[in-house]
């Protein structure tokens, strides 16, 4: 950003040159989970990281998986703790033991991301995109190729035999 607001041109003496600052940056967020059984990634594209796209994350969740519980690991991110996901984590989980509850949500350690498996399924997929994005230079170019990795691509590495426990859970 340094010297984005000052600098030197070539134009003519004692005339004003005005040069176009653009700094628009295309962006999209994803929104993934690590299915420690068949080891591959459920993304879903938003526009932000928000309260309102974490619920709707849980929901595309259950639609994959109509019939299953879900156990969810997940860090201590505000959005993971909103008001809302409490809320319909208490309307589907309603009148039911815990052993029962159809999403069952557990929290990280606060501020820990090497607890976290996903944080290496977006760090591979952001290694896989700097090799390959000569192939595709536009902004939509990038977003299939890392779309198309996370879809493709299995995992398996030792932050996620952490949670091995968790698989003997019926």
């Amino acid at each position: 950003m340094a010297g984005d607001l000052e600098g030197y041109v070539w134009g003519t003496r004692g005339k004003r040159v005005e040069v176009p600052i653009v700094n628009e940056r295309e962006r999209q967020t994803y929104y993934g989970a690590l299915d420690l059984l068949s080891k591959r990634v459920l993304i879903d594209a938003y526009d932000a990281v928000i309260t309102t796209n974490s619920l709707a994350y849980l929901k595309f969740l259950q639609a994959q998986f109509p019939q299953q519980r879900l156990l969810l690991l997940w860090d201590g991110a505000s959005y993971h703790r909103a008001h809302e996901i409490r809320d319909f984590l208490a309307e589907v989980n309603d009148g039911l033991v815990e052993a029962q509850w159809p999403i069952h949500c557990i929290q990280f350690a606060p501020n820990d991301p090497t607890q976290n498996p996903i944080e290496d399924v977006w760090l591979q997929a952001k290694n896989s995109l700097r090799r390959l994005a000569g192939l595709k230079p536009s902004f939509k170019g990038i977003k299939y190729l890392f779309e198309q990795f996370l879809r493709l691509e299995t995992f398996d590495f030792p932050k996620m035999h952490m949670y091995s426990p968790f698989l003997q859970i019926t």
